[in-house]
């Protein structure tokens, strides 16, 4: 098979992304690996590199994010190539749709609707997915989002439409009755029995109301608990890493040995 020609670097968007339909193209007709893709094996590797993007980006690591950007715009090109295959549709119909529902759910922008802030174009955004043809206001929360973000979601898209409480105090207030609730109903000092499942749904009352109050104070409630995942494990690593050090295994150290190291981690 002879060697195609490397399209050459651009010098400016539409010139680029038509390097990229190029190379796409090229890939698909002639790798082995390409041709055999489908749009259902393509999706796991499309989830992985979405959470690759969102590291990147929860470091703060700009290189990495273009990288990863890119990796994310090569999938949604391929998806849309292979679509051109079965006649469905093509990339020019996948821009050309986002641009229309774009203009179409910005009528303050491409219209005479007027706005005061961010909360109207919220509330005007689900109005108008209601009008195309959604029956539900939640319709459009995807059912495979992990469980933080669907809450998220879900909250957000309920006060777009009013549904609301009207300030911070009174979701506070929810917080600590469900936390009062949860305590009650499964006391700490208690050691009998419980209904797991009863208590399941009490705790998941209780993480509601805290990822509501969250978005009252404009924290992102996944960011917050990744971060503090992130700084969990690098704590636990040097944990891991001084006592291999002084030549000990951590099943064999007391807590109390443990938490020297883990308090030197948190000054770091």
């Amino acid at each position: 098979m002879p060697n195609n020609p490397i399209p050459a670097s651009a010098n400016n968007p539409a010139d680029a992304f038509t390097r990229l339909l190029t190379v796409l193209d090229t890939l698909r007709t002639q790798c082995p690996w390409d041709k055999k893709q489908t749009m259902e094996t393509l999706r796991h590797l499309t989830i992985e590199e979405t959470y690759e993007l969102s590291d990147a980006i929860l470091d703060g690591d700009l290189d990495e994010i273009k990288k990863e950007l890119g990796d994310v715009m090569m999938h949604l090109v391929f998806y849309s190539r292979i679509a051109s295959e079965t006649n469905d549709f093509n990339i020019t119909d996948v821009l050309n749709g986002v641009c229309d529902k774009l203009v179409n759910r910005h009528p303050h922008i491409y219209g005479d609707v007027e706005v005061q802030n961010e909360e109207d174009v919220k509330r005007n955004w689900e109005q108008i997915k209601l009008k195309e043809g959604n029956k539900s206001v939640l319709g459009g929360v995807p059912s495979s989002l992990p469980a933080l973000v669907k809450a998220a979601r879900i909250q957000e898209k309920a006060r777009g439409v009013g549904f609301d409480w009207e300030d911070k105090n009174q979701v506070w207030e929810k917080v600590e009755e469900e936390l009062q609730e949860f305590k009650t109903e499964f006391n700490v000092a208690d050691n009998t029995a419980i209904d797991i499942e009863k208590a399941e749904s009490e705790f998941g009352d209780v993480l509601f109301s805290l990822i509501n109050y969250a978005r009252f104070i404009n924290i992102n409630p996944e960011n917050a608990l990744e971060k503090t995942n992130k700084k969990f494990i690098k704590r636990f690593q040097y944990l891991e890493t001084k006592a291999k050090e002084n030549g000990k295994a951590l099943a064999d150290m007391t807590l109390a040995e443990m938490d020297v190291y883990w308090n030197e981690a948190k000054k770091i």
